[in-house]
C-alpha cells in the first residue's frame, strides 16, 4: 500500500511519537509512506529531535500562525491509496480544505483524533472523511456525537517496544549512585511531582534516595529549584532534554518513573509519556487520572498519600505487586506495539478500499 501520512514527525510532542511509531511500522511491513509534516521554524512541539527520513516532506506550519501556510503541490504530486491526518487542530485545516477535493480524489482519507472533546471551531469540521480514527471508548463516546457511528473506528495508541536494560550498567553511565533509589522524572510533566517531596523525604530514611529530575522546561525548574536547599542531597536536577535512546538509558537506572499529573476537567487524554516509557521496564507510578486510565494495572495507580507511599515502597522492594506490575506492563506493550496497531489501520484501510 502506498499511504500518506500529515502530522508531526520527529518533534517532542505526543502526536509526532503516534504517527512516527505508525508511519514507521508501515515501513517495516512492508509500505510505501510519505510524510507531509511542519516546516522546521513552525512545528508542534519544542524541539527537532531526529533526522528526517528520504520520505519526509516538511510542508505547512502551525494553525496557530498569524498566517497559516501550506505548500500544496506536494499534496498534489505525490501518490498514496490512503491519506491519513495527525492531529487536525494543530494543522492550517483551511489551506488544507481548498485541496481537500482533489486528494479524495486518489486516496481515503482517515483523521486520527488527538483532541479530548469536540471543538467549537468549525474549520475542523469541513472535511468529508471516510473513516474518523481514536484511541478508545472514552474518545468514541464524545466523538458519536457529532459523527456518523459508522465511520469512527477504535484503534489504541501505540507503545514503545519491550526492552529492558541493566540497571548498575546504566548507573555507571549516567554517573548516578549505584547504593541508592531513584524515583525519576522527566520533560514538563515533571513540574506535577514537587508537591510529593515531603512523602519522599519520608520515605528517604528508611530507603536511601535521589530524586532526579531531567528537563529543560522553565514551569518545571521554577518549582523544583527552590527546593534543593531545603531537601539537600534529596534533589538532583539535570537541565538537559533526553532523547529516546538516552531516556530510556535513565529509566534504566532508576527504580520508578513518577508521574503525577492530574486530570483536565472535561477533556478526555492519553498520556503519552507512558506510552514512551512502559517498554523500558522501569514501573510508573502515577497519580489516577484520565491520563493513566487505559493502562489499567499495568502501571500502579494511586489516589491519595497513603496509596502513593503504598507504591513507592512496592517498587523499592521489588515484592510481589512490583512483579504483578512488571507482567502486565510487558502483556500492555505487546498487545499495543506499533507492529500490531499499524496492523489495525492496514486492516481498516482494506475495508475502507472495499
Amino acid at each position: 500500500m502506498k499511504i500518506g501520512l500529515m502530522g508531526a514527525w520527529n518533534t517532542d510532542s505526543g502526536a509526532s511519537i503516534h504517527t512516527e511509531l505508525t508511519g514507521r511500522a508501515f515501513v517495516e511491513l512492508g509500505h510505501e509512506i510519505v510524510v507531509f509534516t511542519f516546516f522546521k521554524h513552525s512545528f508542534h512541539g519544542t524541539q527537532i529531535v531526529g533526522e528526517d527520513e528520504d520520505y519526509v516532506i516538511r510542508c505547512f506550519t502551525l494553525s496557530t500562525e498569524e498566517k497559516p501556510e501550506l505548500l500544496a503541490t506536494p499534496f498534489l504530486t505525490n501518490k498514496y491509496e490512503f491519506f491519513v491526518v495527525e492531529d487536525l487542530g494543530m494543522l492550517p485545516q483551511d489551506s488544507l480544505a481548498k485541496i481537500f477535493h482533489w486528494i479524495k480524489k486518489k486516496a481515503k482519507t482517515i483523521n486520527v483524533i488527538h483532541d479530548g472533546d469536540l471543538k467549537e471551531d468549525p474549520s475542523f469540521y469541513q472535511f468529508d472523511w471516510d473513516a474518523i480514527v481514536c484511541f478508545d471508548e472514552r474518545y468514541y463516546n464524545f466523538l458519536k456525537l457529532a459523527y456518523p457511528e459508522e465511520i469512527i473506528h477504535i484503534i489504541p495508541y501505540p507503545c514503545f517496544p519491550w526492552k529492558p536494560g541493566d540497571k548498575e550498567k546504566a548507573r555507571q553511565k549516567l554517573n548516578l549512585p549505584i547504593d541508592k533509589k531513584i524515583v525519576f522524572l522527566f520533560g514538563p510533566s515533571s513540574k506535577f511531582g514537587a508537591e510529593k517531596i515531603e512523602i519522599l523525604k519520608k520515605l528517604s530514611i528508611s530507603y536511601p534516595l535521589v530524586v532526579l529530575v531531567v528537563t529543560q522546561h522553565q514551569g518545571a525548574l521554577a518549582l523544583w529549584k527552590p527546593l534543593i536547599e531545603k531537601y539537600k542531597n534529596l534533589i538532583e536536577i539535570r537541565e538537559k532534554y533526553l532523547k529516546m535512546d538516552e531516556l530510556y538509558e535513565y529509566l534504566y537506572a532508576s527504580d520508578l518513573l513518577l508521574y503525577n499529573k492530574p486530570t483536565i476537567s472535561g477533556r478526555v487524554t492519553v498520556a503519552s509519556t507512558a506510552y514512551q516509557c512502559l517498554g523500558s521496564g522501569c514501573p510508573t507510578v502515577a497519580l489516577k487520572s484520565s491520563f493513566v486510565e487505559p493502562f489499567g494495572s499495568a502501571v500502579y495507580q494511586y489516589e491519595n498519600d497513603e496509596e502513593f507511599e503504598k507504591a513507592i515502597v512496592s517498587a523499592f522492594e521489588e515484592d510481589e505487586k512490583y512483579k504483578e506490575v512488571l507482567k502486565n506492563m510487558k502483556d500492555y506493550v505487546e498487545k499495543n506495539s506499533a507492529i500490531n496497531v499499524a496492523k489495525k489501520f492496514i486492516d481498516l484501510f482494506e475495508k475502507l478500499r472495499g
